[in-house]
């Protein structure tokens, strides 16, 4: 009976991957369009507006950093909970259960947050863009937490890190209806802005830093997908005999966990502690019974 238990687990994991991988393979370079528009976009904004320096981009969205800054700031528990889920480890322990169902999405989603850690390095350095917190007296807006400062404003890192792994996410379980498929990109975007957005509601980012941000990290999502198309570097993440990799990675996030909530002690950490747990528990146990 637990032999045939295993038997249909695996069998369900089987077809859960597969459609992943079919849904990867179908993804065309087109998709590149919307967000290279987008960027295009906002660029000729700013130029129109002459505000291609770095205290212009700041000065043309003053009044809305303070606006939204001050009507998200009324949120702080929520600020600081959505706020989270910018730290890889908090947001790839809710997705840890996909190493066993889907580990498609995994080795996209190493090479996708490869790409994006380049993306937010490199950029934050080429425009340099000081922090609200370094521009503006810290009691004409909100901050929440830390104030953080230096000159590394553009692009949001959460935003390129929540919307790297959502991209991934969005096109690994893209449902085959269309109906299906526009209501759950609407979601999956949705989700992704709020994430983005609790950025300025804790007075980190300008409002364009999180927009450019996300887009980033679209882009950074298709591209892991795309390179690990073409090139197969984690396939071995199928294999059970790494597994330990996993559980011992698994062992250090989940005391990376323990120690947030210690600090903190946000419902964030206790809910992402919960699942890692849930999945260093099937992995064990279906590695010890290979």
């Amino acid at each position: 009976m637990l032999n045939k238990h295993i038997r249909t687990n695996l069998s369900t994991n089987n077809i859960v991957n597969t459609n992943v991988i079919n849904n990867f393979s179908k993804l065309k370079l087109s998709l590149f369009v919307l967000p290279a528009f987008l960027l295009i976009t906002i660029v000729l904004f700013l130029y129109q507006h002459d505000s291609l320096s770095v205290y212009k981009y700041i000065e043309i969205q003053k009044n809305c950093f303070f606006y939204l800054n001050s009507k998200l700031s009324q949120y702080p528990n929520a600020l600081f909970n959505l706020n989270q889920f910018g730290d890889e480890i908090v947001f790839l322990s809710f997705l840890s259960i996909f190493v066993l169902y889907a580990p498609k999405i995994w080795e996209s989603l190493i090479s996708a947050s490869l790409v994006s850690l380049i993306f937010a390095s490199v950029l934050k350095k080429i425009f340099a863009v000081p922090r609200a917190a370094e521009v503006f007296d810290n009691h004409s807006f909100v901050i929440l937490g830390k104030a953080l400062t230096g000159n590394n404003s553009l692009p949001s890192g959460h935003s390129i890190t929540v919307f790297t792994m959502l991209t991934v996410l969005l096109f690994g379980f893209m449902p085959k209806k269309l109906g299906y498929k526009i209501l759950w990109s609407i979601f999956i975007v949705i989700t992704g802005l709020f994430f983005a957005f609790a950025r300025v509601g804790v007075g980190a980012h300008y409002p364009l830093d999180v927009i450019i941000g996300s887009i980033i990290g679209y882009i950074s999502g298709l591209l892991g997908i795309f390179i690990n198309e073409k090139y197969n570097v984690w396939t071995w993440i199928n294999n059970k005999k790494y597994y330990p990799i996993f559980v011992l990675f698994f062992l250090i996030c989940c005391i990376s966990l323990i120690n947030k909530i210690m600090n903190e002690n946000l419902i964030v950490f206790y809910l992402s502690l919960t699942s890692l747990s849930v999945s260093l528990y099937k992995i064990i146990n279906v590695y010890l019974k290979k």
